[in-house]
């Protein structure tokens, strides 16, 4: 397995792996505990909207930041601050000053961590192997993610809220560890075109983003009434996910570094549509719920790759890694707040969640339109190989 010599790359999945236990175990059950802790079901998703546009309204002072701490020390200055989240998290008890600190703190923690992450994931790693270093890395959370929500789902059940969001925290926490003595990612001071070049990735995270409003948080929220509010059927809805993304985790980026990009758009996206069109189909049956949860799994292990790859090349081909990363993380919050926002205001309306569910196929067709393109003048190949001059990269350490 030639992807598994890119020693940087291997410390980044060790990261994102042991991250990967806190964000399928405690961050599954986020608002699955705000309807608990006493947020209607409108302010619940809008409360996910206020996020995404607190983290869009941070995100201009990325570049000041990273120029004055380098990238790997806002990685890992993110990872931590995500850890007090959950510590914030267990003190909201419907509208209040608690939530609007938990909002915040998410805000911020968010946007230190993703961009900074995606831009550094994209700077070490290796055109020729991308999708497949990709695919080892959602591999290795799917795997994590059989074990993380069913012990979660027992901890809130028998010790409560306060044990099982404190110990995602530490969790979190420790996942900075594997960063340390990385080598640092470099980025220009000045970086003529570089936002110009982000436009791409702008566009088709601003259509992820629109997809994760209805395919991740209203499904998550929808999935957890459908179970009876029950953390222990949840996390076992979540498990049975994970052992079916566990076993497909790598196959397609292998397809997409072999240079069939066009078609893994084709599987991918038409695996995602027909899985929208089944969950807004099972919110009233708790067995057809989980089965559509689980197909979500192998869902993501072809849409992830494929968008991803797109992505991270584009970024390492920009002239500034970074910026590209911190423009195109911009559009992803900006429509998944704008979709979120829809969605809080059709259940406000009386709309049915099915609806917000389905609003997804929108994001999905558009994804669809950008990546076809975007394989489309890469031909018979998934990847740019390409790379910048390595002093484009070069700037403040």
């Amino acid at each position: 397995m030639a992807f598994f010599t890119n020693s940087a790359v291997n410390r980044l999945n060790l990261h994102y792996g042991i991250h990967a236990i806190a964000l399928t175990g405690g961050g599954a059950f986020f608002s699955a505990y705000l309807l608990k802790a006493g947020l209607s079901l409108p302010w619940t998703l809008f409360t996910f909207a206020i996020i995404l546009a607190g983290r869009f309204a941070i995100r201009p002072i990325l570049i000041l930041l990273a120029a004055r701490w380098g990238v790997r020390r806002l990685v890992v200055a993110g990872t931590l601050l995500s850890s007090v989240q959950y510590t914030l998290l267990v003190q909201v008890h419907g509208l209040g000053a608690a939530l609007f600190a938990l909002c915040l703190m998410s805000s911020l923690a968010d946007t230190l961590y993703w961009p900074t992450y995606h831009a550094y994931f994209a700077f070490v790693g290796d055109h020729e192997q991308r999708g497949q270093q990709i695919g080892a890395r959602e591999a290795i959370a799917a795997i994590i993610g059989v074990i993380s929500p069913l012990v979660t789902g027992w901890l809130l059940v028998r010790y409560g809220a306060p044990v099982a969001f404190y110990l995602t925290a530490c969790v979190v926490a420790l996942a900075a560890l594997p960063l340390v003595g990385v080598v640092d990612m470099s980025f220009p001071a000045r970086a003529p075109g570089a936002f110009r070049a982000a436009i791409p990735g702008v566009l088709l995270f601003m259509t992820d983003g629109w997809v994760a409003a209805g395919y991740v948080f209203v499904w998550q929220v929808a999935l957890f009434l459908s179970l009876g509010e029950n953390f222990l059927a949840f996390g076992g809805a979540l498990a049975v996910a994970a052992v079916v993304g566990a076993v497909s985790g790598m196959v397609l980026g292998r397809h997409i570094d072999a240079g069939h990009g066009r078609r893994a758009v084709f599987v991918a996206y038409g695996v995602i549509a027909l899985i929208i069109v089944i969950r807004a189909l099972a919110l009233k049956n708790p067995v057809l719920a989980v089965v559509a949860n689980a197909l979500g799994a192998l869902g993501g292990c072809l849409y992830v790759p494929t968008m991803m790859t797109a992505i991270y090349n584009q970024a390492k081909r920009a002239p500034c890694t970074l910026r590209f990363h911190i423009a195109a993380e911009a559009g992803w919050d900006l429509g998944g707040a704008t979709g979120l926002s829809v969605s809080a205001l059709l259940v406000w309306l009386g709309f049915p969640l099915y609806v917000c569910v389905l609003i997804s196929l929108f994001g999905v067709a558009a994804g669809f339109v950008l990546l076809q393109r975007y394989y489309g003048n890469n031909p018979g190949l998934a990847i740019d190989t390409g790379a910048p001059p390595i002093e484009n990269q070069m700037g403040p350490p």
